[in-house]
């Protein structure tokens, strides 16, 4: 790879590490788009070989079961297991006898991004076309692709529900909240204050890929992204860049974007951050994530610097007033109903207290312990490198709520579990619950109802 090359992936080239980024460009910029541009196809080969390699793909909805505004909701486990093995012999083995015979699923690994040497944000093709419809702004990369099908990802445009006006339900009328539409939506239900936080949530500043400079990723000249552009709809797209706190690269871990509802209940933000308030969380993304935590490219390419006793503050204020979808069978102690609540849900409950043990961490009544825990994955397989990632370990990881987690897929901070059925897999491995198939069932049919 040139050095000539933007980002952090160039310093990888070097005899003696950096954990700085090459500032100035030396080759053309007509003479780098044509040159990503010809590899992209190869590259997102390569990557969507993994995918196939690691799950199935395919479209399976759950039957009955959707999101609030329609979507299907995936169904069954796909991760691939090695030829010939079944979960319940993988869960017989101790964490040393999988990581020797070398039988840990490719799909709990994790997940590169669809360029790991090369980085950055990529969105969803709905929403590149949705923007591009309403704003005429383009948030196609000549580089890369988003990988995951659209089937596994939350319903767009999300539903907006806030906490001080439950009465209204849904307020988004079913739009892209945008720079266009936000005063029309919220004018008369925001105060102010609120109103202008989020003017600044919709509003573009300038991103790594997404700039000014000759060594952006967009073809022409770029006012930016928007915080909401990733969190669409103060929920999320599933939109997907590299965690910036690491170097070098190839030991960033790929991160999906969490959804924004409930962050008034959090106490920490940030999928391995643990970012103390909302308005840090705010302001990092700003000052850092935006730039790959590079600050030297950051003031090349045109950091926005927001004011924290009233930007920060005003942003902070409404992202703290978006709420959890209705969840009709919980209770106000956020258990189940007993009254509303099936057979098999209330069987899934007793197993999430019981012997599951899953609310040791996820507390009801929003299911979480606002606390980052160390899965230790790093048990089960032996470091290895793979699609220009670093394999060593997950590390800290927020314990999400679980309120709404239906509608968030996919699942763990990279987005590496598709469907729920992964996601209970992955953890009865991983914390060795040995849950046999009814009650992994069961545990689902009562994760689709909080």
């Amino acid at each position: 790879m040139s050095l000539a090359l933007p980002g952090a992936q160039a310093t990888e080239t070097n005899d003696v590490p950096t954990s700085y980024s090459p500032v100035v460009i030396k080759e053309r910029f007509d003479a780098i788009m044509q040159r990503m541009s010809a590899d992209k196809a190869g590259i997102m080969d390569r990557h969507m070989a993994l995918l196939k390699q690691r799950y199935d793909l395919s479209d399976k909805p759950a039957e009955g079961q959707t999101m609030t505004r329609g979507k299907p909701i995936q169904s069954g486990v796909r991760v691939k297991l090695a030829d010939g093995k079944s979960w319940d012999e993988l869960v017989s083995l101790s964490p040393e006898q999988i990581r020797q015979q070398k039988l840990f699923p490719l799909g709990f690994m994790p997940l590169p991004h669809p360029n790991h040497p090369e980085g950055g944000m990529v969105f969803p093709q709905f929403h590149i076309d949705e923007v591009k419809k309403i704003e005429n702004r383009d948030l196609t990369r000549f580089d890369l692709d988003f990988d995951l099908p659209d089937h596994f990802l939350p319903e767009f445009p999300a539903p907006i529900f806030l906490t001080t006006r439950p009465d209204l339900g849904d307020v988004s009328q079913g739009k892209l909240v945008n720079i266009r539409n936000y005063f029309e939506l919220f004018n008369g239900i925001l105060n102010p204050k609120q109103l202008e936080g989020l003017r600044l949530l919709v509003t573009t500043f300038p991103q790594q890929q997404f700039n000014a400079t000759d060594d952006r990723r967009s073809e022409h000249p770029h006012p930016g992204v928007a915080c909401l552009d990733c969190h669409a709809n103060g929920h999320t797209n599933a939109a997907t860049h590299l965690a910036g706190d690491v170097r070098p690269q190839k030991f960033r871990h790929r991160i999906d974007t969490p959804t924004l509802r409930g962050v008034n209940i959090q106490q920490i933000f940030g999928s391995q951050r643990a970012l103390k308030t909302v308005e840090d969380f705010t302001e990092f993304e700003q000052r850092a994530a935006y730039f790959d935590g590079d600050i030297v490219l950051a003031a090349k390419k045109g950091v926005n610097v927001l004011e924290r006793g009233s930007q920060v503050h005003f942003m902070g204020e409404f992202q703290a007033l978006l709420d959890f979808p209705p969840a009709p069978k919980l209770n106000v102690e956020g258990r189940l109903d007993p009254t509303k609540a099936s057979e098999q849900e209330l069987r899934g409950e007793q197993i999430f207290h019981g012997k599951g043990a899953c609310a040791g961490c996820h507390v009801p009544p929003y299911y979480t312990d606002h606390l980052m825990h160390d899965l230790k994955t790093e048990r089960f397989y032996e470091p290895q490198e793979y699609h220009g990632v670093m394999a060593v370990g997950d590390g800290p990881i927020k314990t999400f709520p679980l309120r709404g987690i239906k509608e968030s897929p996919p699942y763990l901070h990279d987005g590496r579990l598709l469907t729920l059925e992964d996601t209970v897999e992955f953890f009865n491995l991983v914390l060795q619950r040995k849950l046999n198939q009814q009650e992994k069932a069961d545990l689902v049919a009562f994760l689709r109802t909080l």
